[in-house]
């Protein structure tokens, strides 16, 4: 991020293009200039640097939403925007920048944490919003810089209202989804680049040993928790693990496959629409889920 870039008033060439044009149009077109107007300087009082954005702040990226960023509109989360704040925190390091590629790892791992202590339930978030952050660039961290702003953003049309749904939660929902959430993660951050499982099979052995130990916590959590459905998703989740424990433990590739397909299908999102209904959770796959499992 750049530092805070400094700001001019907008009053005054507003005004005066505004007063220019007036002379030169009739009344309807000359309403029409004075709305542009107001607009152009409400959107230049909103402009904010984003190493100045906090947590809840609802904005609209000037431009695109990929590159290097020094403005954003900040706006009222009631009207409508396309990103909004769920986090921040700072990276630890010396002088010389750790380079993008660190950055960009460490800001996708504690942004994903971030994200749900403000929106805990992936599922009931507008659709198109993914997970993007903010993050220093050589420039910016040579002065000092250490701040990741983690976002939810859409790369397309806008949403309405804040996404900060953390108070609205009981215990056994909370509960419920740190679990889920926390097993989807550790299968996509483990996912291996190359889907050439046989030249790859220690990679793809450590992926399903990740997700195992991620599901045995979940199925031991899912314990404390009452509910038929609930049950009914702790047995299902259980098959998975062991089926995720025989792709880690399995002795060739072949033996792997037998195992994983298993495993993969078991967890299917799907299969925990009911436990979700039962616990008052939002129940609509997310569309690249449900494409997923359906290819």
């Amino acid at each position: 991020m750049m530092s805070r870039a400094p700001y001019r008033s907008p009053r005054g060439p507003a005004a005066v293009a505004a007063l220019l044009a007036l002379a030169a149009v009739g009344c309807s077109e000359a309403a029409e200039v004075v709305d542009d107007a107001k607009d152009g300087a409400r959107k230049a009082a909103r402009q904010r640097s984003v190493f100045s954005l906090d947590v809840g702040d609802c904005y609209n990226p000037n431009g695109k939403a990929e590159g290097e960023a020094y403005l954003v509109e900040v706006v009222p989360c009631e009207e409508a925007h396309q990103g909004e704040v769920v986090g921040e925190f700072a990276v630890e390091g010396g002088p010389k920048h750790p380079g993008d590629e660190k950055i960009v790892g460490i800001a996708d791992e504690r942004c994903a944490a971030e994200a749900q202590r403000y929106a805990p339930d992936t599922w009931a978030l507008p659709a198109g919003v993914g997970l993007s952050h903010y993050t220093p660039t050589r420039e910016s961290w040579a002065t000092g810089d250490r701040a990741v702003s983690c976002t939810y953003t859409v790369e397309k049309g806008t949403f309405n209202g804040s996404l900060n749904t953390a108070k609205s939660f009981e215990p056994d929902q909370l509960t419920f989804l740190k679990g889920s959430n926390a097993v989807y993660e550790t299968l996509w951050a483990h996912q291996p680049v190359t889907d050439d499982v046989e030249g790859a099979l220690k990679d793809y052995k450590a992926q399903a040993e990740a997700v195992a130990a991620a599901l045995g916590t979940h199925v031991e959590d899912l314990g404390g928790i009452d509910g038929t459905e609930v049950g009914k998703l702790r047995a299902t989740l259980t098959k998975a693990a062991g089926q995720w424990e025989k792709a880690a433990n399995a002795p060739d590739a072949d033996a792997f496959y037998l195992a994983y397909d298993q495993a993969f299908t078991l967890i299917d999102p799907g299969e925990t629409v009911a436990a979700r209904k039962e616990l008052g959770l939002a129940t609509t796959v997310p569309a690249e889920d449900a494409e997923v499992w359906a290819s």
